[in-house]
């Protein structure tokens, strides 16, 4: 083979381990981003986690960042990475806890409208009964007047109103009935702080009330 053949054969095997070098660089490097990206979602799940569990034993200024940081295994300030206040990580929390909620209460669409109903209302006040501290600190303290706080409740709270009104008849709908279905969402709110304070009732009992005083509702709406 001529000298410059072998020159050039060798220029060219030269170029392509440099291409497969750097396609297989790009490669370890999109498998590292992954998995880095995947490390990352897999704490800050965690961390969550541990934050719903410390919102829910405790009020929002019981809390402790210092102890949160500790059960995860991390420094305060590696959680402070994550969520750069405390407010911010009770607000993330508080974001998971309302999709939680929403989850266990989700209706099931071939249950007629009351049934639906009555499970919803049931899965809230089990919910609500098991949370029962963190709760009442949410809608009672302080920081439930935050204006950030504040729009995930009315988000919640509108997504609720909106299962309510899934499915019901013609006749029950109407301007009329969703601004009293909405007073209807806030009046189980406060009766439940009641109710998981001093559980002078059954649940049962408590959910037959709140099912009925929706009925009531209703019915004066439509008329």
């Amino acid at each position: 083979m001529p000298r410059r053949a072998r020159a050039t054969k060798k220029a060219t095997g030269r170029k392509r381990s440099a291409r497969a070098g750097a396609a297989l660089q790009i490669r370890v490097t999109v498998k590292d981003e992954v998995r880095e990206r995947k490390e990352l979602a897999a704490r800050r799940a965690q961390l969550i986690a541990l934050g719903i569990e410390a919102f829910t034993a405790q009020s929002y200024d019981q809390v402790s960042i210092d102890e949160v940081a500790r059960k995860a295994g991390i420094s305060k300030g590696l959680l402070y990475h994550y969520f750069p206040s405390k407010k911010a990580f009770y607000v993330a929390t508080l974001h998971a806890a309302a999709a939680q909620l929403l989850d266990a209460t989700t209706p099931d669409p071939s249950l007629p409208p009351l049934d639906r109903l009555q499970r919803g209302l049931d899965a809230f006040l089990r919910y609500a009964e098991a949370h029962g501290e963190a709760y009442s600190a949410l809608l009672r303290g302080a920081v439930s007047v935050d204006e950030e706080v504040f729009q995930i409740l009315e988000a919640t709270r509108a997504r609720f109103q909106s299962r309510l009104l899934e499915g019901l008849p013609s006749g029950l709908s109407g301007p009329a009935v969703r601004l009293l279905s909405r007073g209807w969402v806030s009046l189980v709110e406060t009766s439940t702080l009641e109710w998981v304070e001093k559980k002078e009732l059954s649940r049962e009992r408590f959910r037959k009330l709140l099912t009925n005083s929706l009925l009531a509702i209703l019915s004066s709406g439509a008329v």
